[in-house]
C-alpha cells in the first residue's frame, strides 16, 4: 500500500496542512474585527448624529399662531406680522407692526418729521431710500424694495429690529411716486400700508429752502461740507446767511406747479389710508405730533429731534429782491405767503 499514490496524495495534505491553518485563522480574525469596528463606528455616528439632531430640535421654537389681536374688524388688514430673515424678533414676534410711508416733497420739513418719530422708541422709519434712481427705476424694483422694509430686512440707523411696532420710509413724490402712483396705491392697499403726508402751508418759504440748500450743495459753506440738516445754531446762522434771488417772473407758475403736484397726490391716494400733516401745523403745536402716534397706533411719547431750523425770522430778511416778491404776490392767493410766521400758539 506504500505505493498508493492517493495515500502519498493524502499524507502530503495532513503534513501541509497545519502550516496552512495559522495564516487562514489569521485573516479570519483580521476580518472579523474589521467588521465589527466598522460597525462599532456606525453605532457611534448615530448615536452622535442623534444628540446633535436632538440639540438642534431643542434650540428650534416652534411657531405657533398669534392670538387674535382685540382690534377692530377695519383695523386688522393694517396689522402684520413680519418675520425678517435676518434675525428673530424672538418673544416680540406676535407684536403686530403697521406699515407706513412719509410722502412729502424735498425742503418741507420732512427730515426734521422723521427724527421725531425715529425718536419714538417702537418706530422705525428709514430714510429716503428711494433717492437711489435704480430703486425706483420701475415697479418691479420699487416692489422688492418695499418688501425688504417692510419685512423689517432692510437695516439701517433707524432699525428697532423686535420692538418695532410701525415701520416705513420717507418717500418724495418726484422719486416715482407720481409716476407709477396707480401701482403704488395698489401696494399700499393689499399690502396694508398707511400714507402721511407732510407738506407746506407756505410754499415761498420752501422755495427759498429749495434754492439755499442748491447753493450750499455747490458752496459748501461749512468747511467744504454740504448739510442739508443741521444740529448747531452756529451752523444753522452760516446757512442762512445766504439770501437767494427768486425769479419773479416763473414765481407764480412755480407756485401754481407745487400746490397742483400736491393736490394731485392726495387725490391718486385718496382710497388708502392716509392723514395729511402740514410742517407749520406740527412746528406750532406739538399736539399734532400725537395724531401722527394714534394714527400709528403707537403708545404716545414725548418726541424731540436734535435739527435746528436755519431759516427763521420775517421773509424780508431771507431774499435779496424782497421788493420784487412783494409786487408780484400783492393781489394774489399767494399773498399771505409774504405774512405767514411760526410763531407757536
Amino acid at each position: 500500500m506504500a505505493d498508493d499514490p492517493c495515500s502519498f496524495t493524502k499524507e502530503l495534505f495532513l503534513l501541509k496542512a497545519p502550516k496552512k491553518s495559522p495564516l487562514v485563522l489569521r485573516m479570519i480574525v483580521l476580518v472579523f474585527v474589521m467588521v465589527c469596528g466598522v460597525y462599532i463606528c456606525t453605532i457611534c455616528l448615530k448615536q452622535i448624529s442623534t444628540r446633535t439632531n436632538t440639540g438642534l430640535f431643542t434650540v428650534q421654537t416652534i411657531e405657533k399662531p398669534c392670538p387674535e389681536p382685540n382690534v377692530e374688524q377695519s383695523e386688522a388688514p393694517y396689522l402684520h406680522y413680519p418675520n425678517p430673515t435676518s434675525y428673530s424678533r424672538a418673544e416680540c414676534a406676535c407684536n403686530p407692526v403697521r406699515y407706513f410711508a412719509i410722502l412729502s416733497m424735498q425742503r418741507s420739513g420732512s427730515g426734521w418729521f422723521e427724527t421725531l418719530l425715529n425718536n419714538h422708541t417702537n418706530i422705525s422709519s428709514n430714510g429716503e431710500i428711494f433717492s437711489v434712481k435704480v430703486r425706483r427705476s420701475n415697479m418691479s424694483t420699487i416692489g422688492e424694495t418695499l418688501d425688504r422694509i417692510y419685512n423689517l430686512d432692510w437695516l439701517s440707523s433707524a432699525s428697532k429690529n423686535e420692538c418695532t411696532a410701525a415701520v416705513g420710509l420717507k418717500w418724495m413724490l418726484n422719486q416715482g411716486v407720481m409716476q407709477h402712483h396707480e401701482e403704488i396705491v395698489e401696494y399700499f392697499k393689499q399690502r396694508g400700508v398707511s400714507a402721511i403726508f407732510l407738506f407746506r402751508r407756505n410754499l415761498l418759504r420752501r422755495m427759498i429752502s429749495v434754492l439755499a440748500n442748491s447753493y450750499d450743495r455747490d458752496a459748501k459753506p461749512l468747511n467744504g461740507t454740504h448739510k442739508s440738516h443741521v444740529h448747531s445754531p452756529k451752523e444753522a446762522e452760516i446757512l442762512a446767511k445766504y439770501k437767494p434771488i427768486i425769479n419773479a417772473t416763473l414765481l407764480i407758475a412755480n407756485l401754481r406747479q407745487v400746490e397742483e403736484t400736491t393736490t394731485k397726490a392726495l387725490e391718486y391716494f385718496k382710497s388708502t389710508r392716509h392723514i395729511l400733516i402740514y410742517y407749520e401745523d406740527v412746528l406750532k403745536n406739538r399736539t399734532k405730533l400725537i395724531d401722527v402716534q394714534d394714527f400709528l397706533k403707537v403708545p404716545r411719547k414725548d418726541l424731540k429731534s436734535r435739527q435746528v431750523k436755519i431759516h427763521k425770522g420775517p421773509l424780508s430778511n431771507q431774499i435779496e429782491n424782497w421788493g420784487d416778491i412783494q409786487k408780484t404776490l400783492k393781489g394774489t392767493p399767494y399773498e399771505s405767503f409774504l405774512h405767514a410766521d411760526y410763531r407757536r400758539r
